[in-house]
């Protein structure tokens, strides 16, 4: 019995899922390197007085991966999905971090 939302093996992907699968791919490797500067300079963006605009970087950061995480649902690709809910929870500690200071 198959599941429908189970991924196949490497060889046994058409055209389209492996185009799928290198669009999560490069999108995921993008989100991760965005939301790793995030972090990196949230601290000297807060020291120059800019938490107004960290706080939309973030916002706009969240927004991007969770349409990537809809499309993701919506084209079968459950791990991406997982992992772009993943760095959305992230990126929401980095906000309510944000408002604490």
């Amino acid at each position: 019995m198959s599941d429908e939302n189970s991924n196949p093996p490497e060889g046994d992907r058409t055209d389209d899922q492996r185009g799928d699968f290198e669009f999560f791919s490069n999108e995921y490797a993008q989100a991760v390197q965005a939301l790793k500067a995030l972090q990196d300079q949230s601290s000297t963006i807060l020291a120059h007085g800019a938490s107004d605009d960290l706080r939309t970087y973030i916002d706009q950061f969240i927004d991007m991966a969770a349409r990537t995480k809809a499309m993701a649902d919506d084209r079968g690709e459950p791990h991406f999905a997982e992992w772009f809910d993943e760095l959305i929870e992230k990126a929401e500690a980095l906000r309510t971090e944000i408002v604490q200071k």
